[in-house]
């Protein structure tokens, strides 16, 4: 167990989560606002997407998270700006008897300049990186695309930007790359990790399966770890007795209690509440940083 952690929020993701709750935020102004809100509750992190205003699905373009760091580094909170590195590998096949063409409903593959375009403009303290390819969703033709050559190409940009990458790992098979990674001189040590878990396909959220994955962790890795759904708030107390860092946000999860529809705020509120009845110290921003011993840009 570990006597103090962070928090970080997950504000928004890129899926279908806006049709299911108001509280959602979609535009830039609401996902920056979401981020100052939760950062006033204690997370030290906010991970962030950006989604289109129109459509209100997930996109890549620079200007939404131009706006979003904007607001937020503007701002009376300085909380660590995770900005996300994911979009930009989702492909949807065909049917399964024609998986070609690709269906260009969801498809959405770029190179990793193109994917990285929002980081080397922003420079943001952390981005993720998906530490491997999988499955997404049952019946699905969507496959969330990351090449061992992709992730090796994505880490030496991103280091080269003096960003500091968290690698996000949604199975105990991604472990072996991000010691691929490590071992090439591509992630500099502790290692920041993720553990991704409960989503379908990837690592299921039960204690044994999470001590799996805590037990190929990488010497003196710095990791967080949460579950999607309904897992997510029993999560924050069982993360910090396996030595793990906090994740809460509507990027995962929807609700605060059955029935009852949460902000992201809330969510960070009751991980803290949480956390300090268990006696365990939730960490500012500044410590963070100098915990993870990041870069500060300007």
């Amino acid at each position: 167990m570990i006597s103090e952690v962070f928090i970080t929020c997950a504000l928004t993701g890129a899926g279908t989560a806006v049709e299911r709750s108001p509280h959602v935020p979609v535009t830039p102004e609401q996902i920056a606002q979401s981020a100052i809100e939760a950062a006033r509750a204690g997370a030290a992190v906010v991970h962030i997407h950006v989604r289109d205003p129109k459509t209100r699905r997930g996109t890549r373009d620079p200007a939404m998270y131009r706006e979003v760091v904007q607001r937020i580094r503007e701002s009376d909170v300085n909380p660590l700006i995770n900005l996300t590195a994911g979009m930009g590998g989702d492909l949807v096949l065909g049917d399964p008897e024609s998986p070609l063409p690709l269906n260009p409903a969801g498809t959405d593959m770029a190179g990793v300049r193109e994917r990285l375009v929002h980081v080397e403009e922003l420079r943001p303290e952390i981005c993720t990186l998906d530490c491997g390819s999988m499955n997404w969703g049952a019946g699905s033709q969507y496959v969330m695309v990351n090449t061992a050559g992709t992730l090796r190409a994505m880490a030496a940009r991103v280091k080269e930007l003096g960003v500091r990458p968290e690698l996000e790992v949604f199975d105990i098979g991604h472990l072996v790359l991000v010691r691929d990674l490590i071992e090439q001189g591509l992630i500099d040590n502790p290692a920041l990790i993720q553990l991704c878990m409960g989503i379908r396909y990837g690592a299921p959220d039960d204690p044994t399966t999470l001590m799996a994955l805590v037990h190929q962790l990488p010497p003196q890795a710095i990791y967080s770890a949460f579950s999607i759904g309904r897992m997510q708030l029993p999560y924050v107390a069982l993360a910090p007795l396996v030595g793990a860092n906090v994740r809460v946000g509507l990027e995962d999860n929807l609700y605060l209690s059955r029935g009852r529809l949460a902000t992201n705020a809330e969510l960070a509120q009751r991980a803290v509440e949480i956390l300090e009845r268990m006696g365990v110290r939730v960490m500012s921003p500044d410590e963070v940083r100098k915990k993870l011993a990041l870069q500060v840009h300007v």
